[in-house]
């Protein structure tokens, strides 16, 4: 009897495969099999929202290997992921060959497993299900949603804002996150403010005090606001202390530091971007990759449990082993005496996976040095302590606050601090902070004190501060900011934070998001005309109402309904606003050439303000107050080879770094490159600009060829290079932070991109390849620089290469005919008299000057 497992990746298929030997085949889907059909009318809203799918192109050979194999077999089990996204592929696999008709007479069943261990894969056959149609609901009503958002919504941006523009059901919401972060920063008034601090010595031990009341009244954060009251405030507790200050009170207490939960997809995230300086979709990716399994010496092994999970708690099973590991390998102090269970915070969790840990505690980091690329580690590493800590002991610190009085007790500084006396879970991880000052008062070790002593004091001292404003968000910020208010699902921030990047609503900024002039006008137009759908509450109900329908408590086609109704009507009372009204801002000012009111615009290359009496008036200047047109150079530094200025400028495709200038009777032009579109001009630096000129970089050689893999930055931005094949390097990720591990795997993405569908073989008289590609415009046959288009009709599996040479023969055949021979036309040249041309001497070329920056 014959059986057959279908998932959704090859990496995946690789491992179940090993496990499952001859007893199964294991095939691949690539992803999602189908899809909406890319145009107007993919989902019906006139007729029951029925919604019309396609074979994604990509996939098709995938799907016609996989209803091959179901022919022959007599048993076939859907194992994709174990998420809404992988029910609905398994759901699409089982409608299309519903569609061919294949499954009649045969077996066809669902199986998930939380990870891929053989224990796991061998109990998730022996309990199979049906598909999940609440799951597969949840899924198609998210895909409607989305499709009906952007179908809609995208071309309004397009007519009114700019062409290419795109909004999303949930990149919206968190566009307009990222945007009032940068207008509370743009508004916020910069405060002073001043605080007392005491040096006192005890045993040649300095510690610090900080005055926390003055004359009886609480000292507050400006209750001391320039430095006339600082100096009138110290100079009063200077005579009153007479250089001694008194214990009044000695507090000492123990406190406790709990362990964080093992990781959800949301923490993971996070923890990547502050830990280890990931982005949340390279993350992700790793994660998967861990996931699916790895040649870890013994043939591929999947390394951590499913990485798309809200839970926090974790299996019996693993939670026994866990809590073995530390009997075996800690003293008796760091187990506690029972297990420790985790309940998630968030908004809409989906509990029903375990938290993400590895499948097999016993397998330590150590235990894979060498095995794992650097990140794969990093990431395993990460996972495997957290998971290990969230089952230990609580760390315990001795904590002692003591109040020191000056004059009388009317006056008190107060100093505390702790000393960590047991590590517990510390031992082991701990979590990182967004935005964590870096002093921590508490951390101080004070000296044994006691009530009524008598102490020196060093010195009484002011120190000056300014309130700052809030921080912009970072990937982790910005993500944890995503789950609290309940938008989108943990599995789709990485996503969300790509878009808003490819789209160039957002900048990463020293790893900061700053907003766009278009992602803020793209705010500005659904803030002021669709405010229902970027509300936060709003976005965060819709999440909540797809969770009901998973969860089979709400029907998904009266919400559909619900929303339609109330949307298209707002994109039609929309459609006929005024672009000027959504594109500029007046800016109470006068046009200095006509006297008109002058406007803040948008414009092909960001903002820039204009005269509205244009096209009578054409009075612009960038938003800096240049109005003039020239390209100033700006010198960077001096190049350390060359001794050479390194100048910033500006051409057609943006900024770029020069060295030197042109010289007048020299051809050679000089060494110019790029500035990536991340890099900020204003943060632009000599580090910055000599790494930028350090390119083309080799990263290291192909561990199969053994040729070079080098980064480098073209008109189209960032790019990988190896053997004449070329990949762009994503926006979210940094040209000089890229390693060559990550650049193998751009490179293979390029090359399975462009792989033949089949190589049919070689032309014995012209000893070239013939291959089938699937091209953009469609199936086609190649050899050398000929290509045959195939119809969509023809199977690429049954042409043979007799088949495939008599149609390139006909092709060349035909190319060659209609060559023909033009004859070139013959000009008569009138005579005339010359001229006498009297050359004025050649202008000189001016000299470049550069400011300084």
């Amino acid at each position: 009897m014959s059986k057959l497992l279908i998932v959704e990746s090859p990496s995946k298929a690789k491992t179940l495969q090993k496990y499952l030997g001859n007893k199964f085949e294991v095939l691949a889907s690539y992803g999602h099999v189908r899809d909406l059909i890319p145009k107007t009318g993919a989902v019906e809203t006139d007729n029951n929202f029925k919604m019309n799918y396609a074979i994604i192109e990509r996939n098709s050979r995938h799907v016609d290997e996989i209803a091959r194999a179901v022919k022959k077999s007599d048993e076939v089990y859907l194992a994709t992921d174990p998420d809404r996204e992988g029910e609905a592929i398994s759901w699409h696999i089982l409608e299309i060959l519903n569609e061919k008709k294949l499954t009649k007479d045969k077996l066809i069943k669902r199986v998930i497993f939380q990870e891929i261990t053989k224990s796991a894969i061998e109990y998730a056959i022996e309990h199979p299900r049906d598909i999940s149609m609440p799951l597969v609901n949840a899924q198609q009503a998210r895909r409607a949603l989305d499709y009906l958002v952007g179908f809609n919504l995208s071309p309004l941006l397009w007519k009114k804002i700019r062409r290419g523009l795109s909004a999303g059901r949930v990149q919206s919401p968190a566009l307009r996150l990222i945007i009032e972060r940068e207008i509370e920063i743009e508004k916020f008034i910069c405060q002073e403010y001043w605080t007392i601090h005491l040096d006192s010595i005890k045993s040649k031990n300095k510690f610090q005090a900080k005055l926390v009341q003055l004359d009886n009244k609480k000292v507050e954060q400006f209750t001391i606001t320039s430095k006339e009251d600082h100096e009138n405030i110290v100079g009063k507790l200077l005579l009153e202390s007479a250089g001694k200050t008194k214990v009044t009170r000695v507090e000492k207490k123990q406190r406790t530091r709990n362990p964080a939960p093992p990781f959800s997809t949301s923490t993971l995230q996070q923890e990547s971007v502050r830990k280890l300086g990931f982005t949340t979709s390279r993350a992700m990716r790793i994660a998967q990759q861990l996931y699916e399994g790895l040649d870890t010496g013994s043939g591929a092994v999947g390394l951590i449990t499913y990485m798309r999970t809200d839970s926090l708690s974790l299996s019996n099973e693993a939670m026994n082993q866990i809590r073995g590991y530390i009997q075996s390998n800690f003293e008796a102090d760091y187990l506690p005496k029972a297990p420790i269970f985790y309940k998630t915070k968030s908004k809409n969790a989906q509990e029903a996976h375990e938290a993400i840990r590895p499948t097999d505690i016993s397998r330590t980091p150590q235990s894979l040095i060498g095995k794992l690329s650097p990140e794969q580690f990093k990431l395993y590493e990460m996972i495997w302590k957290r998971s290990l800590a969230s089952q230990m002991t609580p760390a315990k610190f001795d904590a002692v606050s003591v109040d020191l009085a000056i004059g009388s007790e009317a006056n008190l500084f107060r100093a505390t601090g702790q000393t960590l006396i047991f590590p517990g879970f510390i031992a082991i991880y701990t979590e990182s902070l967004d935005d964590a000052s870096n002093e921590d008062e508490d951390s101080l070790k004070l000296p044994p004190l006691e009530t009524g002593e008598i102490l020196t004091i060093d010195k009484i001292y002011g120190d000056q501060h300014f309130t700052e404003p809030p921080p912009r968000y970072s990937e982790a910020s910005l993500v944890k900011s995503l789950e609290e208010y309940g938008i989108g699902r943990p599995s789709t921030y990485a996503s969300i934070i790509s878009t808003l990047q490819d789209r160039e609503y957002v900048i990463l900024d020293k790893k900061r998001f700053m907003p766009t002039d278009v992602g803020r006008v793209v705010n500005k137009f659904l803030t002021e005309h669709f405010t229902r759908y970027v509300d936060y509450d709003f976005t965060a109900g819709l999440e909540s109402s797809l969770d009901e329908i998973a969860d089979n408590n709400k029907e998904w086609i009266p919400l559909l309904k619900s929303f339609w109704d109330d949307f298209n009507k707002t994109i039609i009372e929309k459609s006929n606003i005024d672009r000027a009204e959504i594109t500029q801002e007046a800016i109470n000012e006068d046009c200095p050439k006509c006297g008109k009111p002058l406007f803040s615009r948008l414009g092909r290359r960001g903002k820039f303000i204009g005269c509205s009496g244009y096209p009578d008036c054409d009075y612009t200047r960038n938003v800096n107050g240049d109005s003039s047109a020239t390209n100033e150079p700006v010198l960077v530094c001096k190049d350390p080879e060359t001794g050479k200025d390194v100048l910033l400028l500006v051409g057609p495709y943006g900024p770029y770094l020069q060295v030197g200038v042109q010289e007048e009777d020299s051809k050679k032009k000089p060494k110019r490159v790029s500035v990536p579109k991340e890099t900020s001009l204003s943060d632009l630096n000599e580090d910055i600009a000599l790494n930028l000129l350090s390119l083309p970089k080799e990263l290291g050689l192909h561990p199969e060829t053994a040729k070079k893999v080098i980064v480098n930055i073209g008109r189209f931005g960032p790019y990988v290079n190896y053997d004449g094949k070329f990949k762009s390097i994503p926006r979210s990720e940094s040209i000089f932070d890229i390693t060559l591990d990550r650049a193998l795997e751009l490179i293979a993405e390029a090359i399975a991109k462009n792989a033949p569908l089949r190589i049919l073989g070689n032309d014995p008289e012209a000893n070239l390849s013939v291959e089938i590609f699937n091209g953009r415009y469609g199936i086609y046959l190649q050899k050398g620089s000929t290509k045959v288009t195939l119809s969509k009709d023809q199977d690429i599996e049954k042409i043979t290469l007799e088949e495939a040479l008599i149609l390139i023969t006909h092709k060349e055949a035909s190319s060659k005919g209609k060559k023909k021979t033009v004859a070139k036309k013959t000009t008569v040249k009138k005579t005339s008299q010359k001229k006498e041309v009297i050359k004025k001497p050649a202008a000189k070329k001016k000299a470049i000057k550069a400011k300084k920056v």
